[in-house]
């Protein structure tokens, strides 16, 4: 199938460690590129130093580019709810702190709306056990964090942090979304 670029759509996620979140969505059908990096913060171009140190405001996030007619945003963002915890603030497992956020920074009012939609339907199922915390926003100063955690899971996938977080969210992906994982 030929794609035209018009076709495409890109939102931005943040769902703790950029390198976990990527390592996911690198694999699922119709997401044609993802980026690790950084937004929603004050500072212009910050460093992963600055990030880490939690004076920027920004997330570590990945910013994919999909096509609608592949995958939907729903899609997306079901994936983006069964492989990380939307119920803790500021934290994803031992990674604390406002840049390892839930956060969903859409592109357009349509990917927001969805969005919105879905947290209500999980919170009104109690799907998680307690209230979802992610933050809907637009996506602002979006920055790509530096070459070295472009791709990190793939490079390095027998490193200590890849194959305890990285490696089950992976799996869990392919096991609870197999249709959608990448032929």
């Amino acid at each position: 199938m030929n794609t035209s670029a018009q076709t495409l759509e890109t939102i931005t996620l943040g769902g703790g460690c950029f390198w976990c979140t990527e390592a996911v969505y690198v694999r699922v059908k119709g997401v044609l590129d993802v980026e690790s990096g950084y937004c929603n913060g004050q500072t212009v171009n910050p460093s992963y130093e600055q990030v880490c140190g939690g004076r920027t405001g920004h997330a570590e996030v990945v910013k994919l580019v999909y096509d609608p007619a592949l995958v939907s945003v729903r899609e997306l963002l079901e994936i983006f709810f069964v492989i990380h915890d939307p119920t803790t603030l500021n934290a994803q497992g031992n990674d604390q702190g406002t840049q390892y956020r839930s956060g969903i920074y859409f592109d357009t009012p349509a990917q927001q709306q969805v969005a919105l939609a879905l947290i209500e339907e999980l919170g009104k199922a109690e799907a998680f056990g307690r209230p979802i915390v992610t933050e809907v926003a637009a996506q602002a100063n979006y920055c790509p964090a530096e070459e070295y955690h472009q791709d990190f899971f793939e490079r390095n996938p027998h490193q200590g942090y890849c194959m305890a977080v990285a490696a089950p969210k992976v799996a869990k992906f392919r096991k609870t979304f197999a249709r959608l994982v990448r032929d």
